[in-house]
């Protein structure tokens, strides 16, 4: 089993939409959300329509909050590897 080779779909989200799935998959309002992160439940709201940029201290804040990399929240078409790194999707996908 080891030629076995994970699936992978590449999604065009955007940082907003992907802190919004994050936090719909961990059942989570954004109220509840507002309160682990420390950010104000209208600043999530504006996040997640894409109305205020998520910026690296935000990123780190809600990254906490919903126990992922920040990556993930900031690049999302993007995939986390090892912790370490970042490699793009696409461009793996067409090597």
């Amino acid at each position: 089993m080891k030629d076995f080779q994970k699936a992978k779909t590449r999604m065009n989200l955007s940082s907003g939409e992907s802190v919004r799935i994050m936090r719909e998959l961990q059942e989570l309002s954004q109220n509840e959300l507002a309160k682990l992160a420390n950010i104000p439940q209208s600043t999530i709201s504006a996040i997640e329509n894409d109305r205020v940029n998520l910026g690296v201290e935000r990123a780190k804040s809600l990254a906490r909050a919903l126990k992922c990399h920040p990556a993930v929240l900031v690049f999302p078409g993007w995939e986390v590897e090892n912790g370490n790194s970042v490699v793009n999707q696409e461009a793996e996908s067409v090597a």
